[in-house]
């Protein structure tokens, strides 16, 4: 039984980039104590790259290092994939659970896409799928939306799960700086890709809010099944009219269940500033969730970085590990439920539009007309704001105009700005539109 209880638990790590390499400092620099907690040693056996030759790092035994991934699934326990996107990632993740390795991923994206089929293949084998550190770093949500709350009804959850796009709008609502500017910041600083598309334009919060869609509601939920809203078109007048309310913005992932059914949307939104959310700064992350019994609860903490989400990764290699130890496994992720999906038609909010308009007489009354004639309650009106430059095709004064809508549906709120671009006295454009979270 001594033996047996010394017989190391094999990690084969895929990826070494910024996650991997801390992952792989980790197991290695705390190795004696991780293994006391689990019961058993554990082993790094093998570490697959692209570029071998390139790895520098101290902690990381050379000898390890190796371009065959296929080879590093078939010969461990414990696969840890670390290197992103759909393929090969979803091959070699099948290929570590048909060979009868548990899966430890960081991957939001694979997730996303094929987290159904995975989580089938890994219960059909009798092994486990972790994946704490794919949404949002270090904040562990994964496992109370897994474990903790799977006692509980969900009926919401509201999270800042992209620190590139939180550091972008709070260095823009707290430095007066311009979009280009905070996007440049946030690169210099290592927030932002050299290609921020898919942070900026929400497609990063989008796999996160399907992931967590899914665990939340028991029904499957995939990327193609989430309405995706960037920040790209967000300006330093909206910031500023924000603030002047007393309000931020913030990009929302936002997954909700009610009698329509399930949905899962990503947007950026204008929330209270007292409202806790608006209180995460920086690159930092947070999830609100609502749930029937427990209440309101909030998770916050670093969204991302190397250390961060290594932290993450290696909390679930222990977890997986000790199910070893103990030959068993964890809990399985059976999305039992077939909730269908809200329609786009069913989703309510209220808005604030800004329009650029022609100060003249009788405009402000034949925008409020269109806005009847499709049926929007208006709530709020403001032309008190910052003059925008002179249009050079008219010599008057341009002026904003701010509509507050109460609460209608999107399709027919755009429909009415289309209709309103069609009025003489709103110069050709494009209004900013940005939902006003009210709970």
């Amino acid at each position: 039984m001594a033996a047996l209880e010394q017989t190391p638990i094999r990690i084969g790590l895929l990826g070494a980039g910024t996650v991997g390499s801390q992952t792989a400092r980790l197991l290695v620099e705390n190795g004696r104590e991780l293994g006391s907690r689990i019961g058993r040693p554990l082993e790094l056996t093998g570490i697959s790259c692209l570029h071998p030759d390139r790895v520098s790092d101290p902690w990381i035994d050379r000898s390890l290092l190796t371009t065959d991934s296929e080879a590093v699934c078939k010969r461990s326990d414990i696969v840890v994939e670390l290197i992103g996107g759909l393929e090969p990632a979803r091959s070699l993740v099948l290929t570590a659970i048909k060979s009868g390795a548990s899966v430890v991923t960081a991957n939001k994206a694979l997730l996303a896409k094929f987290g159904p089929e995975l989580y089938r293949a890994a219960e059909d084998r009798g092994v486990d799928i972790y994946f704490e550190a794919a949404v949002a770093g270090a904040i562990p949500i994964v496992r109370p939306l897994r474990e903790s709350l799977v006692g509980d009804q969900i009926s919401s959850i509201l999270g800042i799960v992209n620190g590139t796009t939180n550091y972008i709008l709070d260095q823009m609502t707290t430095q007066g700086l311009g979009f280009d500017q905070a996007l440049g910041q946030a690169q210099e600083k290592g927030y932002a890709e050299a290609d921020p598309t898919g942070d900026i334009e929400g497609e990063d919060a989008a796999n996160k809010a399907a992931i967590m869609a899914t665990l939340a509601f028991h029904t499957e939920l995939g990327i193609d099944d989430v309405t995706v809203e960037g920040i790209s078109s967000i300006t330093a007048d909206d910031i500023a009219v924000a603030t002047a309310e007393g309000k931020v913005i913030k990009l929302l992932a936002v997954a909700r269940q009610d009698a329509d059914g399930v949905s899962a949307r990503v947007y950026p939104a204008l929330i209270d500033k007292d409202h806790p959310l608006a209180s995460v700064h920086g690159s930092f992350n947070a999830v609100f969730v609502q749930t029937q019994a427990a209440g309101d609860l909030m998770f916050y903490g670093r969204g991302a970085g190397g250390a961060p989400t290594a932290s993450a990764v290696v909390g679930d290699i222990v977890t997986e590990a000790r199910h070893i130890a103990q030959g068993t496994t964890g809990p399985s992720i059976s999305p039992y439920k077939s909730l269908p999906l809200a329609p786009l038609s069913k989703a309510r909010a209220a808005f604030a539009v800004r329009f650029v308009i022609c100060d003249r007489p009788g405009i402000l009354a034949a925008i409020a007309q269109k806005f009847a004639d499709f049926g929007i309650s208006i709530n709020g009106v403001n032309q008190d704001l910052t003059p925008t430059p002179h249009d050079p095709g008219y010599s008057g004064e341009l002026q904003q105009l701010r509509i507050v809508t109460h609460q209608c549906d999107e399709q027919t709120l755009r429909k009415t700005v289309q209709a309103v671009y069609e009025l003489d006295g709103v110069p050709e454009g494009r209004a900013s539109i940005i939902r006003v979270m009210e709970d």
